[in-house]
């Protein structure tokens, strides 16, 4: 494999056992837990003047920027540009929200317009290090829609399983960029259900699924760094993320903690999973003190990014949530549509409906006086707003706008 410098190799999230990359690209063969890739943090000399300067020397952007924190090569990598996203200034929000600033880190603007081409980029160029000719995965939409195109790019054969309510947009473009689509009928648990049965049956199938792939929560963890450097190396005072299998969250909190070990910042910021009243297994653990989730019986929300009554890894969520102080809260989808339109309407931003999520919770946590009045608070728009907009159109037209 052609890995970075200081790429180590994978560690297990459970029992610590270390493996080389080269020979375990799923979980933990010992435990069945989740590999975590592993860096010598001694052997880089980074400082905030020189992480940005050797990049922009180099002509990196984006995911491939922090190179030096990833496990492949930009030389080495399958890649469309994804990153680069911008943070987005939003004053009357602020002043809606009575805090200091209100940011909104738009990621709507990736390749196939959400946060995900950040984690099939490294995944996919993984599968491509491990000489992969198919990946599969199952996905709400969005996952999947970009693990083709970027399967697409490597001249990889792709196998996506997808719960008949995903949109529209994902399973067309899906089917655009040559996967191999399985409309499976229920939810996501069915059609990762029905991805565990082709699994057990094909042992040619590389894995992209969530916390299978130790590479995808990996990629979004440059979210992080690109958010700090664009506030000038300032930790914010909170960072509200949609949440389903919190792949993302994992990921910004792995991050942030790399930059603290690294000397380049001093704190971590408080990370908070939003979630829907109808689907919300992580802010019912939170709130219940407990390490690990109950499987929510009866998921019911539109917000179909985050309707995941079973997340995987909840330990991983509900650890990064509590070391960093931060927290969790749900909201109906009622509100979450009104959310969308309302940073539409006062901002000019289009957030999809899930990742509305975000702006929805930080009103909440900006009502239960969560936040103070000279606060930085960053919100994760995880998704173009254009993926779902049908659903914000209805509701405005329900309410006679």
């Amino acid at each position: 494999m052609e890995t970075t410098d200081a790429f180590t190799g994978l560690e297990c999230l459970d029992c610590g056992a270390s493996f080389d990359a080269a020979d375990e690209p799923g979980r933990c063969p010992d435990c069945g837990g989740v590999l975590d890739p592993t860096y010598d943090y001694d052997a880089l000399d980074l400082t905030r003047n020189s992480f940005a300067s050797d990049a922009i020397r180099a002509g990196r952007a984006g995911v491939w920027r922090y190179e030096p924190l990833l496990p492949f090569p930009r030389d080495a990598a399958v890649t469309m540009d994804e990153g680069g996203t911008p943070l987005v200034e939003c004053p009357n929000l602020a002043e809606e929200l009575g805090v200091g600033r209100v940011l909104i880190k738009d990621e709507g603007r990736n390749p196939t317009g959400t946060f995900t081409d950040r984690g099939a980029a490294v995944a996919v160029s993984a599968a491509a290090q491990h000489g992969a000719t198919d990946v599969a995965l199952a996905s709400a939409g969005n996952a999947g829609q970009a693990a083709s195109a970027y399967a697409a790019r490597a001249g990889m054969a792709s196998h996506v399983f997808v719960p008949s309510r995903a949109s529209f947009v994902n399973k067309a473009m899906i089917n655009a960029h040559g996967g191999d689509m399985y409309v499976v009928e229920g939810q996501i648990d069915d059609a990762a259900e029905a991805y565990r049965d082709v699994m057990d049956e094909r042992d040619d199938y590389y894995a992209l699924q969530t916390f299978v792939t130790p590479y995808r929560h990996e990629g979004k963890k440059t979210m992080y760094y690109e958010l700090i450097e664009q506030l000038g190396w300032e930790t914010p005072d909170a960072i509200v993320h949609p949440t389903g299998g919190g792949v993302g969250l994992v990921g910004m909190h792995k991050a942030a903690r790399e930059f603290r070990e690294l000397g380049l910042v001093d704190d971590l910021p408080p990370l908070y999973a939003a979630q829907s009243e109808g689907c919300a297994p992580i802010v019912e653990a939170f709130e219940a003190g407990c390490d690990e989730h109950e499987p929510w019986e009866y998921p019911d929300t539109i917000c179909g990014g985050i309707e995941i009554p079973d997340p995987g890894e909840s330990r991983l969520v509900l650890e990064a949530l509590r070391e960093s102080d931060g927290g969790a809260v749900a909201t109906d989808d009622q509100d979450i549509m009104d959310s969308a339109a309302t940073v539409a309407q006062h901002e000019g931003l289009e957030m999809g409906v899930t990742c509305a999520a975000a702006a929805s919770g930080a009103w909440e946590l900006a009502q239960e006086g969560e936040f103070g009045e000279d606060d930085t608070i960053v919100l994760l728009n995880t998704g173009a707003g254009n993926k779902d907009a049908d659903m914000i159109r209805s509701r405005l037209m329900a309410r006679g706008m």
